[in-house]
């Protein structure tokens, strides 16, 4: 999957003109790309349409034209594009209550670490987390990370032959797995080769 380019990117009026449509067939395709884990986490598969709809949100957002800057917002985003050979996902652990999340927090650090997928019955795979800074302290972890899951050659081969994928978490406070239903498996194996 290659990464954005200048020429990827809508102009900030011509992007005020078609936001509307552009934004819908986003959040379409994002339906294909999130992963309930249980109840309080999920992962949210990137790829290059969610980064484009991000970079021009925050180009529209921050009123960024300038050369330099776009470049700047590329820079932040075309790092969670998928390799070919990986899946980058968004995890976040969702809790309504303020209250409830801050002990959940509190409970669940290292709980990035514990995420895996599978595909088949091939080993699980571990992410390599928050890349571009450490997000948890001493007493609690974020809400939000970022992951990358490595795949190896058999794996990607695997999936692509149509093989089940699961993602899981395996933490001492936290536990939950899922079989990806087949429009997420597909979109997701789109992200290969």
């Amino acid at each position: 999957m290659s990464k954005l380019s200048h020429q990827d990117l809508y102009s900030l009026e011509e992007y005020a003109r078609i936001r509307p449509e552009f934004r819908a067939r986003v959040m379409e395709h994002k339906k294909d790309r999130r992963v309930a884990i249980g109840e309080h986490a999920a992962l949210y598969f990137e790829d290059a349409l969610t980064m484009q709809y991000q970079v021009q949100e925050m180009l529209r957002i921050e009123r960024i034209f300038e050369a330099e800057g776009i470049q700047d917002e590329l820079d932040v985003y075309n790092p969670l594009i998928p390799d070919g050979q990986n899946w980058k996902a968004t995890f976040m652990i969702e809790y309504g209550d303020v209250e409830e999340r801050r002990k959940a927090l509190a409970r669940l650090i290292g709980v990035e670490k514990a995420l895996w997928v599978q595909v088949d019955e091939l080993e699980k795979v571990h992410p390599v987390a928050n890349e571009d800074l450490d997000r948890t302290t001493e007493d609690k972890t974020s809400s939000v990370h970022f992951v990358r899951f490595e795949l190896t050659p058999e794996m990607v081969a695997t999936a692509k032959q149509g093989a089940s994928i699961r993602v899981g978490i395996t933490h001492p406070a936290y536990t939950g797995e899922t079989v990806l239903e087949d429009n997420v498996r597909n979109s997701l194996v789109g992200d290969l080769h």
